[in-house]
């Protein structure tokens, strides 16, 4: 089996990359992935305000050449979707190439989510590119929030899904794992990762980041009340099944706690830079960055 050897994020020596579009609980910016390619970061994540727009009202994609200053060259609007709203986003660089953005979008007057995407020859064209639907989800289950990675035999999803069978109970959430050869029609092998009764991620499992060597984040909470408020598990996969370390979640000190939606990018040098949204002091979640 696959040994975890990639050291996890902390809250220690954050910097702050993209600042709460405003102070207090509910404002959010993060539910980010990030790239590197050809030495260039490119980062995107979801802007949330929810007392004068309601919940994730558009996705930003931007560039870096240091991984912590980022210029932005792409935004979408959840009215271009006819989403409700918007959580995480994931930008892909295609195999064949191309870009691609993927888009978490909310079914408006339900607790229904659905996948879709952008396509597009550069970054910055992706707001006007070809739009396809990915996963449509279905009546008794909410998709959203896709981690992504591509190898040589294709494409690989981690899918965090939402029963909406009992009324009240829809922040439940579990992980499947699909496979693509084009990044658009998927194949499903099932579930990897569900809640454990009893523990810190009673309630659900997410995965957020998948790195080469098999170490896995996973976003978890004990109950609908932390709901928004996920904090970071560890887990490896061996290429069958996933395998939790016995360790503590990894949470902020501050406020609600929250150190969720975890996006790695493996350095030249061996480490890794992780982008996290976190809570701060005042209740708001920044998107910070650090180094391991």
């Amino acid at each position: 089996m696959t040994t975890v050897t990639s050291a996890p994020p902390t809250y220690d020596d954050v910097q702050v990359v993209v600042p709460a579009p405003g102070p207090g609980a509910g404002n959010w910016a993060g539910a980010a992935s990030a790239v590197l390619v050809d030495g260039v970061f490119w980062l995107t994540w979801r802007v949330r305000r929810p007392l004068t727009d309601g919940r994730g009202v558009s996705v930003v994609v931007a560039r870096s050449e240091d991984g912590v200053t980022f210029e932005p060259v792409a935004e979408v609007a959840r009215e271009a979707f006819g989403a409700e709203s918007f959580e995480r986003p994931v930008l892909v660089p295609l195999r064949e190439g191309g870009w691609r953005l993927y888009l978490s979008c909310a079914t408006p007057g339900s607790k229904h989510w659905w996948v879709d995407s952008l396509t597009a020859d550069t970054v910055e064209g992706l707001p006007d590119g070809v739009r396809r639907r990915v996963h449509e989800g279905d009546r008794d289950t909410g998709v959203k929030d896709p981690v992504i990675t591509v190898g040589e035999d294709g494409y690989e999803m981690w899918l965090c899904c939402h029963p909406l069978d009992e009324p009240g109970h829809e922040d439940r959430m579990t992980t499947r794992r699909l496979t693509s050869a084009d990044g658009l029609e998927w194949e499903d092998h099932g579930e990897v990762l569900a809640g454990r009764e009893g523990q810190w991620d009673a309630r659900g499992a997410r995965v957020s980041a998948v790195l080469p060597d098999g170490t896995v984040l996973y976003d978890g909470r004990p109950d609908a009340e932390s709901n928004w408020f996920e904090t970071t598990g560890v887990a490896t996969w061996d290429g069958t099944a996933l395998t939790r370390a016995a360790q503590p979640p990894i949470a902020s000190p501050h406020a609600d706690g929250a150190f969720r939606y975890a996006t790695a990018v493996p350095l030249p040098d061996g480490r890794v830079r992780y982008y996290v949204e976190a809570a701060r002091p005042d209740g708001a979640h920044d998107l910070v960055t650090c180094v391991r």
